[in-house]
């Protein structure tokens, strides 16, 4: 996992290097290089609040002759304490699991299920998947062509037809199988329409009804190349209140990965996913740990 998390976010990392073999060389005091340090940080999309958070932290644990290594190990640390503040494992019932995917249009949401299904898939679970997104015909038609290619069947409805009831068809077809795992995409057509997230409410409603504890996992797909453009989007899907983490979309060749770190620290949500390229296999489950390390080494 490293070495692929590590190639994928070279774009990222390079918005560091750059600074880092400069701090090596230099003889700048611990200060000097703080507030370098937080330009970086800026500069890869980290954002000024998490930033602030960051170089306080470092500034409170390191000592004025500290070298650049010993601060860079710091910082490491300090990225890592941010992203490991909820637990990022994903809730699979053992029976029925049902996973709901929320997210704006064009963010990767259709292929992020594709991801998921596949995944699961070869870990040997029963999967189906559900259009529920029937206000944009291609939404369907894009889910329909990613169950032909890993060969998972997929539930729709008409075009624009009640969501919901599409939702609730789809769990009776759910129980009917026998399947493990259902995944519901959903619209996502304007992430500040109220009208959005009341619908979402009652799919959510209806999931509840038919199977207890449901949805196990709502997780919202987030765009890693738009940057700190992203909070502004999740913000008006935290007014959706089931949300229990982040599919962070399109990690790969963006130079804003460190937004990663202030989706985190300013949503309060965990990342459980990410997906580093367009193929149904670049998916990762999310860690701290090698985030950090990846960003860094």
């Amino acid at each position: 996992m490293f070495g692929n998390l590590k190639d994928k976010l070279t774009k990222t990392r390079e918005t560091f290097k750059e600074k880092f073999e400069e701090f090596l060389r230099s003889e700048k005091s611990r200060e000097e290089i703080l507030e370098e340090l937080a330009e970086s940080l800026v500069l890869a999309d980290v954002g000024i609040q998490s930033t602030e958070k960051i170089i306080q932290s470092i500034r409170q644990k390191s000592k004025k002759n500290d070298s650049f290594i010993v601060l860079k190990k710091i910082l490491e640390d300090e990225i890592c304490k941010i992203l490991s503040q909820f637990p990022t494992y994903f809730n699979l019932n053992n029976n029925h699991t049902v996973i709901m995917m929320v997210g704006v249009n064009g963010g990767g949401k259709t292929t992020s299920i594709a991801k998921l299904a596949i995944r699961y898939k070869k870990e040997g679970k029963s999967v189906l998947m559900v259009a529920a997104d029937t206000f944009r015909a291609a939404a369907q038609e894009q889910l329909e062509l990613w169950g032909k290619k890993l060969n998972i069947p997929v539930i729709k409805g008409q075009y624009g037809a009640d969501p919901a009831s599409v939702v609730y068809d789809a769990i009776q077809s759910f129980k009917a199988r026998q399947s493990q795992l259902l995944l519901v995409d959903t619209a996502g057509r304007i992430h500040t329409n109220t009208n959005l997230m009341n619908e979402l409410e009652k799919i959510k409603r209806v999931i509840s009804k038919e199977i207890e504890g449901a949805p196990h996992e709502t997780l919202l797909v987030l765009d890693a190349s738009i940057g700190q453009n992203a909070l502004t989007q999740a913000k008006e899907f935290l007014k959706f209140s089931s949300l229990t983490g982040i599919f962070l979309s399109k990690l790969d060749g963006t130079a804003k990965g460190g937004s990663v770190i202030s989706i985190v620290d300013e949503l309060k949500l965990p990342i459980k996913f990410i997906g580093i390229g367009e193929e149904e296999k670049d998916i990762l489950h999310f860690s701290p740990q090698e985030f950090a390390r990846a960003l860094l080494s």
